[in-house]
C-alpha cells in the first residue's frame, strides 16, 4: 500500500478525527447551557407554584413562651429585665395524611399537596414550675403557646387548641419560634400549674409544595403520616422507624426523643435558633424520579462518548479501505449528531422524555444514514452506521433512565467498545498504512 504524503497516513487521519471529536464540544457545551437554563426557568415555575400555594413547609407542636423577670445589676443599680424562656411538651402525637397533586405553571409541573394534621400531647407540670426555680418570676398573664409554621400563607384552616378543656382561638404570630414564623395563643391566666398535665389538641389543614418536616419539640414526638404519592423520600435528620409504600401511596412512623436533638426541653428562646432547629426536622419529599432536565444532562454528559463512538465508525469504514471520509463530512455528522439533544431537550418538555427520545433518536438516525448512503454511495455503508446508531442511542436510553446502575452500564459499555475498536484494528499498520488510490472514488469495494 502507498502513501503518496505523511497527510495521508492513518495515524494522521486518527489525530485528525479525535481534534473533529474534541471540536464537538463547542455544540455539546452549549446545549449544556441551555439545558440549565431551562431547568432554572422550571425552578422558577415552581417558585411562583410555591408563592402562591404555599411553600415547603417544616411544621412543629406548641411551645409554651414565658416571659421571666429578673432582677440584674447595671450601672444605675438593680433594675427589672424580662428574658423569654419557652417550654416544650412532654409528648407531642401528630396523625396526617397527604392529599396530592401535579400543578402547573406554563409547561412547568411540580408536586403540591394539601395535608391534614391532627396534633395532640401535654405539658408536665414540673416543667412549667421549673421557670421560677431560676431566679425569676414567671409573667404567666404574658404567656403564649406558639406553634411554628414555616409559611402561613399554606393554612386552610386551623381549629381552636383545647386545652385542659377549654377552647382557645390562635391568632397571627407576634413572634416566632427559632426565625421560623408561628400562628399563637395567649396562655390562659386561669391555668394552674397546680394540675398535674396540661392537656391540649388540635387540627389544622395546611398546603405546601414538595416537602413537610416536622419538629421534633415535644419530649417524646411520635408522627404518623400517609400520603397518596408514589415515591416518598423521606429526608431530614430521622428517618421512619416504619414505614410501606405501594404504587400509588404511603405510610410513614417516626418516634424522635428530646435525646436525639441538640437542644433542651427548655431553656432561653434567644438561644434556639433556625439551624439548630432545621437540624434536628424530618419528614418527608413529593420525589419525582429523574425529571427531564435531569435525563436531558444525563443524555449530554454521555454526548462526546457517542460522538466519538460515531467518528471511530467512520474512521473504521476509511481504515479498512471502504470509504474515504473527507473532514467536512466527520463535522456533517457529528453536528447532526449534536442536533439530538436539542430535539430532545425542546420535544421532551412538551410530550414527556421518551416519547422526545424515540423521535430524536430515530430522526437523527435517519439523516445520518441517508446521508452515508448518498456520501458513500453504499446502502451498506448507510445501513451499518445506522445500526450502530440505534445501538448506540437504545444504550444511552438506558443509561439515562436507570438510577442504580447506570455507572455500570456505562462501564460495560466502555469496555466493550474499547475491546471492539482494539479487535477491528488489529492488522492496521499505523505505520505504513494509507489511502490507496483505488479508493479515492469514494466507494466500496466489491
Amino acid at each position: 500500500m502507498q502513501v503518496r504524503n505523511w497527510t495521508q497516513g492513518i495515524t494522521f487521519k486518527a489525530l485528525g478525527v479525535g481534534m473533529l471529536a474534541l471540536l464537538m464540544l463547542i455544540p455539546l457545551l452549549t446545549v449544556e447551557d441551555l439545558i440549565r437554563e431551562r431547568h432554572g426557568l422550571e425552578g422558577e415555575a415552581r417558585q411562583r407554584i410555591a408563592e402562591r400555594w404555599g411553600g415547603a413547609q417544616v411544621v412543629g407542636g406548641p411551645v409554651l413562651v414565658v416571659p421571666v423577670r429578673k432582677q440584674i445589676q447595671s450601672e444605675k443599680g438593680w433594675i427589672s429585665a424580662d428574658e423569654e424562656r419557652y417550654v416544650l411538651p412532654e409528648k407531642l402525637a401528630v396523625e396526617g395524611s397527604l392529599a396530592t397533586e401535579i400543578r402547573r405553571y406554563g409547561i412547568y409541573a411540580t408536586p403540591i399537596y394539601t395535608s391534614s394534621l391532627s396534633m395532640n400531647g401535654h405539658f408536665k407540670r414540673e416543667a412549667l414550675a421549673s421557670l421560677s426555680t431560676h431566679g425569676g418570676e414567671p409573667q404567666w398573664s404574658q404567656a403564649v403557646l406558639r406553634v411554628p409554621i414555616a409559611d402561613v400563607r399554606g393554612i386552610r384552616s386551623l381549629s381552636t387548641i383545647t386545652l385542659d378543656g377549654d377552647p382557645l382561638q390562635f391568632g397571627p404570630g407576634t413572634g416566632g419560634v427559632g426565625g421560623i414564623a408561628a400562628t399563637e395563643v395567649a396562655w390562659p391566666a386561669a391555668a394552674s400549674i397546680d394540675k398535674r398535665t396540661h392537656e391540649f389538641s388540635f387540627d389544622m389543614r395546611l398546603a405546601g409544595t414538595a416537602t413537610l418536616n416536622f419538629l421534633p419539640l415535644a419530649r417524646q414526638t411520635d408522627v404518623r403520616l400517609r400520603g397518596s404519592w408514589p415515591d416518598p423520600s423521606f429526608s431530614g435528620a430521622f428517618l421512619p422507624e416504619s414505614h410501606a409504600e405501594t404504587d400509588s401511596d404511603f405510610n410513614a412512623h417516626w418516634q424522635v426523643l428530646d435525646l436525639n436533638r441538640n437542644f433542651g426541653q427548655l431553656g432561653a428562646v434567644a438561644e434556639m435558633n433556625a439551624f439548630t432547629l432545621q437540624q434536628s426536622a424530618f419528614g418527608v419529599d413529593l420525589f419525582q424520579p429523574v425529571g427531564t432536565y435531569q435525563r436531558n444532562e444525563r443524555a449530554g454528559k454521555y454526548g462526546i462518548v457517542f460522538i466519538a463512538l460515531s467518528f471511530v465508525a467512520l474512521f473504521l469504514f476509511e481504515a479498512l479501505g471502504r470509504w474515504r471520509v473527507h473532514p467536512v463530512q466527520y463535522l456533517m455528522v457529528g453536528l447532526a449528531l449534536c442536533t439530538f439533544y436539542v430535539v430532545l431537550l425542546a420535544l421532551s418538555e412538551q410530550i414527556g422524555f421518551a416519547w422526545a427520545y424515540a423521535i430524536a433518536a430515530f430522526s437523527v438516525v435517519g439523516i445520518v444514514a441517508g446521508y452515508t448512503v448518498a456520501a458513500a454511495q453504499s446502502r451498506r455503508a448507510g445501513a451499518t452506521l445506522g445500526a450502530l446508531l440505534v445501538l448506540v442511542y437504545a444504550l444511552l436510553y438506558g443509561l439515562v433512565i436507570s438510577e442504580q446502575y447506570s455507572l455500570l452500564m456505562g462501564a460495560v459499555a466502555l469496555l466493550a467498545g474499547i475491546t471492539a475498536l482494539m479487535y477491528l484494528t488489529r492488522r492496521i499498520d499505523w505505520y505504513g498504512a494509507g489511502i490507496v488510490a483505488g479508493s479515492a472514488a469514494g466507494r466500496i469495494s466489491p
